[in-house]
């Protein structure tokens, strides 16, 4: 896969998380590039789950670890010595964050402390790309995008330990890989990402609407939804993975220029409802039972949420290159392969090259 100059190829990348969701497909795109990569994280989270049904344990160093273990994490990162770190390891669910707060600060701003100790005390490293959230913005309910310049905040813990690494970030960024002193004291440049509701094949997470779907029309019954209103920025998993890549590749080439907050989400179009996405889904599946609404009570959830990412376009070059559309086809196409027991890693391949081949970015310059 020649695309981002080859500069994965050969090169070492740790990737914490990578037995979740987003980390089984960045992981896969990494070994398709060339890359030698270790995977940091605890078992998966999901019975069945991406990483298990990719075989990805016999493609990479898979290290089972808690990012909350400072000394075993520092301990992989010495012995591995990478030069890019992508750090996607977290308490990802807002209703958990309810249940166990605690233990959500200590994942996502604890964890995000202990591995930039690693980072700072591994000399190899070169890039670090913090993926965070978008829910690390305050929300306001405006129909307005938030902008990575817009004031960071959070309604419930989760959301809340999300702001709180993006201030980590900040923090180390000014005081330890400040982009003044890069080439002198250091040699890190570092960034953090704010994705928005990605979507695809193989997300098996509680609590997750896709999931939902899917496990409702397999099982022919209607789709339990909590907030059928709820607006949010829906894109395949792909895009927001191809804008790390990308500024990764950035990083490496232009140093830490360009180390700040950068927002990957869908364009305007594509941010729906909750009640949109079932029933679209239940049209696609063909023989769906409908949805309804799950009328108990549940914990507040922001009702509308969007990015802006005029930034992201105009300095990276960067845009979604599927719609919402062509996401939910290749989700549903993902899932209708696995319950067929198809060779789902081919089907996984080739959505990568799919997405890939729709790249003309920054002057075609990540291509060839």
């Amino acid at each position: 896969m020649n695309i981002f100059g080859g500069v994965y190829r050969d090169r070492k990348v740790l990737v914490t998380g990578h037995t979740g969701f987003k980390g089984s497909w960045l992981t896969l795109w990494l070994k398709e590039l060339g890359a030698d990569v270790l995977g940091y994280a605890l078992e998966p989270p999901t019975n069945p789950s991406l990483f298990d049904t990719l075989g990805l344990e016999e493609r990479i160093t898979h290290v089972v670890g808690d990012i909350r273990d400072e000394a075993r994490l520092l301990a992989v990162f010495k012995d591995f010595q990478p030069e890019f770190v992508f750090h996607l390891a977290a308490q990802p669910l807002v209703r958990l964050s309810y249940r166990e707060p605690r233990l959500t600060y200590e994942i996502n701003v604890i964890g995000t402390v202990n591995v930039f100790e690693s980072v700072r005390k591994t000399d190899s490293v070169r890039v670090v790309v913090n993926v965070t959230s978008d829910k690390c913005y305050e929300n306001r309910e405006w129909v307005y995008g938030y902008r990575e310049t817009d004031r960071l905040g959070g309604y419930d813990p989760y959301s809340s330990s999300k702001g709180c690494a993006e201030l980590v970030t900040s923090a180390y960024r000014n005081s330890y890989f400040n982009p003044e002193h890069y080439g002198k004291t250091h040699n890190v440049a570092l960034a953090s990402v704010r994705a928005g509701n990605v979507i695809g094949g193989g997300d098996w997470g509680e609590d997750r609407l896709i999931p939902d779907c899917i496990k409702a029309l397999y099982e022919k019954r209607p789709i339990v939804i909590r907030y059928p209103d709820s607006t949010r920025p829906w894109q395949h998993v792909l895009d927001p993975l191809y804008g790390y890549l990308l500024l990764g590749w950035y990083l490496y080439r232009c140093g830490a220029a360009l180390g700040e907050a950068w927002n990957f989400g869908p364009n305007d179009d594509d941010v729906k409802p909750v009640s949109w996405i079932a029933e679209r889904m239940t049209e696609m599946w063909t023989n769906g039972g409908g949805w309804v609404v799950d009328g108990r009570s549940h914990p507040h959830e922001a009702y509308y949420l969007k990015l802006d990412c005029s930034k992201t376009k105009s300095k990276l070059g960067w845009h979604p290159k599927w719609n919402l559309a062509q996401s939910l086809e290749k989700t549903v196409e993902w899932y209708r392969a696995f319950f067929n027991d198809d060779d789902i890693v081919s089907l996984t391949i080739d959505q990568i090259n799919s997405h890939v081949n729709t790249v003309t970015d920054v002057g075609g310059m990540t291509k060839g």
